[in-house]
């Protein structure tokens, strides 16, 4: 794969016209469907969307972790200059984990249930050459107390299972800091918890953020999560990317009509109403529209909406949105 200029002198990462297939019986599936987007140094950038849009296999693109039958068709990853893409594996090894680190949204899966949580840190700096075997233990201890687990000492020496779901999430993000990684990614990273226990994760990452000056890209179905944490916000349903700019200003003004509908199905901003949904459902992958895959489900469609997907039009400083209700010379 050639590798492309970049485009956003200032982006750690940068996404550039990202798809991935999977083939199964019915055809090629596209799960993600020419993505662009970049996170800028410090900054965090929240991809939102339904589950099923394709978040989490974007996630799993970047970090050349999508197992077959999907396979990544088209597009580069540009990463501090380099297209992860066109790296041999074994340099790709040396960056996951130590320069870009992967936090999963079900901790009991992503941990090794029959190693120690604190075998598990010390791997990933033995791995990396980060640690000799003395100081790799040592090194687990204090990535447990700066995550905020008590008794570090102890704790260092359970398993995933004597572990609480809180304590689990925390425990994964040591792992993902162990390296000083410049990108981290938090694949839903409050799923599984309550509601307490989520706005203590989410408050650690973000202290964690600023102590190891990180980029992060969250990826979360809860525009609740991304209004507190988001410097920019990217919109995506059924494998693209619709909506993207900053969270500010796509919180006061969406654009793109799946964006206003998500924002308005939020509880609580009426007392008293019944919550709005938005009509009709997802539609597969493998049976998507001819046009803009919202449109049979859009209060605002007009007919070009059902002859192919529209593409980006820039709407403003830093924002872009595909409707081809933004674009010139229509209504």
């Amino acid at each position: 794969m050639s590798q492309p200029v970049i485009t956003q002198p200032d982006a750690l990462l940068e996404v550039q016209r990202l798809t991935t297939a999977f083939d199964v019986a019915e055809g090629s599936l596209l799960a993600v469907d020419d993505v662009s987007f970049g996170v800028r140094r410090s900054e965090t950038l929240g991809l939102v969307g339904e589950s099923g849009s394709g978040k989490s296999v974007t996630a799993l693109s970047i970090m050349r972790l999508v197992q077959p039958p999907g396979r990544v068709t088209r597009g580069a990853i540009i990463f501090k200059g380099r297209n992860l893409l066109a790296l041999a594996e074994r340099e790709m090894q040396r960056i996951r984990g130590a320069e870009i680190a992967l936090i999963l949204q079900e901790p009991m899966t992503a941990l090794n249930p029959v190693f120690t949580i604190g075998d598990q840190i010390a791997e990933t700096l033995l791995v990396h050459g980060r640690a000799t075997r003395a100081r790799a233990r040592a090194r687990a201890v204090d990535l447990l107390a700066a995550v905020r687990i008590p008794q570090p000492e102890r704790r260092v020496r359970d398993y995933p299972h004597q572990l609480s779901g809180g304590m689990r999430q925390r425990a994964l993000i040591a792992m993902a800091l162990a390296c000083r990684p410049s990108l981290v990614i938090a694949d839903e990273p409050t799923t599984a918890l309550d509601v307490t226990i989520q706005a203590q994760i989410m408050d650690l990452l973000m202290e964690m953020k600023r102590e190891f000056d990180l980029s992060l890209l969250l990826i979360t179905h809860d525009l609740g999560v991304v209004a507190g944490a988001a410097d920019r916000v990217a919109v995506m349903y059924a494998g693209r990317i619709v909506e993207m700019g900053p969270a500010r200003a796509i919180f006061r003004a969406p654009l793109h009509p799946y964006t206003r509908g998500l924002l308005a199905s939020i509880p609580g901003q009426a007392p008293g109403r019944r919550l709005r949904a938005i009509e009709g459902t997802v539609p597969s992958l493998t049976a998507l529209p001819k046009g803009c895959a919202f449109g049979p489900r859009c209060p605002d469609r007009v007919p070009a909406c059902e002859t192919e997907p529209p593409a980006a039009t820039v709407a403003g400083p830093d924002r872009e949105v595909r409707c081809y209700r933004r674009q010139p010379g229509h209504p």
